[in-house]
């Protein structure tokens, strides 16, 4: 199995350089073809989110979206998938941001009862607890 850098994904979701999105998606094709997958590291998560927020302005409706239509692809193996998941069935009103979400969800699956910050904001989700 192979490991896959963000800006394959991005190139997947995006588009924006036309030959390497197709270079992405017949890589893709072939893969699944023969069975086989490539592995999605929560770290290329978390930076998937903030390129798709920061640079592309992503809405938050729009990223989980694009995680709706990873999952669905066989050749993607995601590290923390149940969190990748949740994150893509959570209210899409809730309190925190979805790097934030993401960091309070893999806490949890991991077995914390909190994740402990400085943040006001994020302290107001039952995964976070404000450190004073």
């Amino acid at each position: 199995m192979k490991s896959i850098d963000t800006n394959i994904l991005v190139r997947f979701l995006v588009g924006d350089d036309a030959a390497q999105a197709e270079i992405v998606r017949k890589t893709f094709e072939r893969a699944e073809r023969r069975g086989d997958s490539y592995f999605v590291c929560t770290a290329v998560v978390l930076e998937l989110i903030w390129v798709l927020e920061s640079v592309y302005e992503l809405s938050g409706d729009e990223i989980r979206m694009s995680f709706e239509k990873m999952l669905q692809l066989p050749v993607l193996e995601f590290e923390n998938r149940d969190i990748i998941a949740k994150l893509v069935e959570s209210d899409r009103r809730h309190i925190l941001d979805l790097p934030d979400l993401l960091i309070g969800l893999n806490a949890k699956i991991h077995g914390c009862d909190t994740t402990l910050t400085f943040d006001k904001k994020a302290s107001g989700s039952t995964l976070f607890e404000l450190l004073h």
